[in-house]
C-alpha cells in the first residue's frame, strides 16, 4: 500500500483521536464544575473550563443520558474503593460504627453528583434507573453490615435503611447545617439506637 493510500486513514484516525480527546475534556470539565458545587452548569460554562467553542460541546454531547453514563462510570470508579469488599467483623455496635464510617466517606465522595442527578432525575430514564441502583446497594450493604437485620422485625430494617440513606446525610449536611463531624455522629447515635434491638437478650 503507497504514502498516498495511507493518508485517508491516517486522516481519518487522527480526527477520531482529536473527537475522543475534545470529547474527554468536556466530561472532565463538567465533572469538575458539578464536583465543585454547580449542580446545573450552563453548556457556556461547560466550554469555558474545557476551553473549547460552545458548538463542540454541543456537537459530542447532544444526547445528554450518553454524557451522564460517562460521568457515572468514572464517579463508581471513585466510589468503588470506598465501600469495603469483605465480610465486616466485630460486635454489632462495632459494625454499627463502622458502617456509618463507611457511608460517610462514600456520601462525601458523591453529594455534589447526587444532588445535581437529584435535580434533572425527573427528565432521565438513566439518572431514574441510576438511582434506584444505588437504593438497591446501599440496602444490600445494610444487611451486609448487619446481617441480624435479616431476622429481626421489618419496622428495624426499614428504619435504619432511611437512617443510613443518602437522603438522610444530606439533610443533616445541608439543611442542619452540620460538620462532616457531628453528621458522622447523629448517624452513629440513631444507628446504635436502632441496633441495639437487634441485640440478644
Amino acid at each position: 500500500m503507497t504514502q498516498a493510500q495511507q493518508s485517508p486513514r491516517a486522516t481519518t484516525d487522527g480526527r477520531a483521536r482529536r473527537a475522543e480527546r475534545s470529547r474527554e475534556t468536556i466530561a472532565n470539565a463538567l465533572y469538575e464544575l458539578v464536583g465543585e458545587g454547580n449542580p446545573t452548569p450552563t453548556a457556556q460554562q461547560v466550554a469555558e473550563r474545557a476551553d473549547v467553542g460552545i458548538r463542540s460541546v454541543f456537537r459530542h454531547f447532544s444526547d445528554m443520558e450518553a454524557l451522564y453514563a460517562t460521568l457515572d462510570a468514572r464517579l463508581l470508579a471513585e466510589m468503588r474503593p470506598l465501600v469495603r469488599p469483605l465480610p465486616p467483623e466485630g460486635g454489632l455496635r462495632e459494625r454499627g460504627a463502622d458502617l456509618v464510617r463507611e457511608r460517610d466517606a462514600l456520601f462525601e465522595r458523591i453529594a455534589p453528583y447526587k444532588r445535581a442527578s437529584n435535580l434533572n432525575r425527573w427528565r432521565s430514564p438513566f439518572l431514574t434507573a441510576q438511582h434506584r441502583k444505588l437504593v438497591a446497594a446501599l440496602r444490600t450493604g445494610l444487611l451486609r453490615w448487619l446481617p441480624e437485620l435479616a431476622s429481626a422485625p421489618p419496622d428495624t430494617l426499614e428504619a435504619l435503611d432511611q437512617a443510613t440513606s443518602f437522603e438522610a446525610w444530606d439533610r443533616l449536611r445541608s439543611e442542619q447545617r452540620l460538620s462532616r463531624a457531628r453528621a458522622r455522629a447523629a448517624m452513629e447515635c440513631t444507628v446504635l439506637a436502632l441496633a441495639a434491638s437487634l441485640e440478644a437478650p
